[in-house]
């Protein structure tokens, strides 16, 4: 019975130290089988054309073809992430407006458009992806 008492406080301070380990080893395997898959892939795709190329005359217009659409598709795929972290810079800085706004409605120095950054700096994301961007072939 005596040995309880010792024992609930290492207990306590047990629980954050496995806990905080056990995160950060999720993590590395997380990151480390993540690479391998990304490897492997590559290497298939590698392996994929090569053998395409390989099997007769057209088999190298058709691995280029391939290869050209897929970098079609990574562009329209990274315009598009562009456009939607746009669209949510400008979402989170009109409700940061909002939020001072009401928080500091009685302050008259309040820093209320402390949320146009946010909004501004979707603008110019979305600025670019509508109007600077060259076209996706």
């Amino acid at each position: 019975m005596e040995n309880a008492g010792v024992l609930i406080p290492i207990v306590g301070m047990l629980v954050p130290i496995v806990g905080t380990v056990a995160v950060f080893t999720f993590l590395i395997f997380s990151v480390r089988y993540s690479s391998q898959r990304k490897d492997r892939e590559a290497f298939y795709r590698a392996e994929s054309l090569r053998r395409i190329t390989e099997s007769s005359g057209e088999g190298a217009k058709a691995a280029i073809e391939l290869m050209k659409e897929e970098e079609r598709l990574k562009r329209i795929k990274a315009r598009e992430g562009m456009k939607i972290g746009g669209l949510v810079c400008v979402a989170v800085g009109v409700a940061l407006v909002i939020f001072m706004w009401g928080l500091t409605k009685t302050e008259p120095d309040a820093p209320v458009f402390v949320g146009l950054i946010p909004a501004l700096v979707g603008v110019a994301l979305l600025v670019y992806v509508y109007f600077l961007a060259g076209p996706v072939e």
